[in-house]
């Protein structure tokens, strides 16, 4: 009876030594440097940092139970229908690692003595690997009013180079992210017979009148390239040898939908570039579909929400030419739930884009595939929303529901079903192509 309890003894003795290893810098914070720093880290949307072991531990019984219930980190789409490279839901494995240590009072242990393989060294401003080439921003603070309205707000920012930058990633950057319901920019390239510091810094498009934003039209006869941000959108990057040109010298015009706010605050947001020396031999595009852009006339049925309903839409497009898919973007507001896209090919082939089963309008992104998804000429790209304008949806902004379309000011009391492809002409090969970029 005695070896046979010495041998208990020595099991759960061996049990609890495993349990006491798992430490802080050496199995929780790659987890969390890599799935929630991102966001939990000043300047980004997240309302406090998780960067040290302090930072996580004051928070760990509230890890546990985010983590625990899948509310964080925040990932929406059905992996099963389609997986992604900027995946950033935790395995099983990693959620029983975390619970562990926090049931094991949370040790630290050794900063120097344990590696730290699988943490990122976060460059203060960005999300990316280093610091931006250069930061093209607001002339100074925006100060929003706390009257509870929301804003539509176009800035120009100007910019002349000496000599046209190929660009391989980009990033919309603010001071005030928690005020900013969503962001667009277009980068427009002006002649030189055009004065490019002409006009107002900014033109307010919250009003009935919006003819002020007239003297903005002389810097919009061509568009290089256009780019946005959501909250829980990520930077936008591309693998090596991919990318766009930036213009040797334009506006930027950057249009910010700036939420209700209570209190009166500031804003100075811009972009962040990150160039590169070596020539874009893949140059990629952007389009959007459906309301406010391409195809949202074909919106079937008519885009409107009648309250006390719930509503599908579906809208379907031919694909011009063979084309290659780095990214998708899908977009609703507060009444959507459901939201899939796919496409079809002239051999009846489906191919499956993205689906969200579960549309939560807090968490938005841009969702990178891990290999280029060939989409053959003449395929219909297909989308599919469904909304709940119903007082038993609980993000219903309107009580008692009213009557919901998608508007040109795009409140965030209208809807949108909208997404962006981010892509270029296919070549032979394509489908391999891993896009884990640099």
């Amino acid at each position: 009876m005695r070896p046979i309890l010495i041998l208990l003894s020595m099991i759960l003795l061996n049990t609890l030594v495993k349990a006491q290893k798992i430490t802080f810098h050496k199995d929780i914070a790659p987890i969390i440097h890599n799935n929630c720093t991102p966001c939990h880290r000043p300047g980004e949307a997240a309302p406090f940092s998780l960067i040290s072991y302090d930072d996580v531990a004051k928070r760990a019984n509230f890890i546990k139970k985010v983590v625990s219930s899948g509310y964080m980190p925040p990932w929406k789409p059905d992996n099963d229908y389609r997986t992604f490279h900027n995946d950033r839901s935790l395995s099983k494995a990693e959620k029983d690692l975390i619970i562990k240590w926090v049931d094991n009072k949370a040790p630290e242990g050794s900063a120097k003595a344990e590696i730290q393989t699988s943490a990122k060294a976060y460059v203060n401003g960005t999300q990316y690997g280093r610091k931006p080439d250069t930061v093209l921003k607001m002339s100074k603070p925006f100060p929003l009013k706390g009257d509870n309205s929301e804003r539509f707000i176009v800035f120009k920012i100007p910019f002349d180079f000496d000599k046209e930058q190929n660009v391989e990633a980009i990033e919309f950057v603010s001071s005030n992210k928690q005020v900013i319901h969503h962001a667009n920019f277009a980068i427009h390239p002006v002649e030189d017979n055009i004065d490019i510091k002409q006009g107002a810094d900014f033109v307010d498009l919250s009003g009935a009148d919006r003819t002020q934003y007239d003297q903005y039209l002389p810097f919009k006869t061509k568009m290089d390239y256009y780019g946005g941000w959501i909250p829980g959108t990520s930077l936008e990057s591309y693998p090596k040898d991919f990318g766009w040109v930036m213009p040797k010298r334009g506006v930027i015009l950057l249009t910010i939908h700036y939420a209700p706010s209570g209190k009166d605050q500031e804003d100075i947001s811009g972009i962040n570039f990150f160039f590169t020396p070596n020539p874009i031999k893949r140059k990629v595009s952007v389009i959007s579909l459906g309301s406010a852009g391409v195809g949202e006339g074909s919106i079937e049925p008519y885009f409107m929400i009648p309250a006390d309903t719930t509503k599908s839409f579906e809208l379907k497009i031919v694909t011009p030419q063979d084309q290659s898919v780095l990214y998708v973007w899908p977009h609703m507001h507060l009444l959507g739930k459901k939201f899939k896209s796919y496409a079809v090919t002239p051999e009846q082939d489906t191919i499956p884009l993205v689906s969200i089963p579960d549309w939560d309008f807090k968490w938005q992104e841009i969702y990178r595939y891990k290999k280029l998804v060939k989409i053959p000429k003449g395929s219909i790209l297909t989308i599919e929303a469904f909304y709940d304008n119903t007082k038993s949806n609980p993000n219903n902004p309107s009580n008692p529901p009213r009557m919901v379309f998608s508007a040109n000011d795009m409140k965030t009391t209208d809807e949108m079903m909208t997404m962006l492809l981010v892509f270029l002409k296919y070549e032979p090969g394509d489908e391999d192509l891993e896009l884990d970029p640099k």
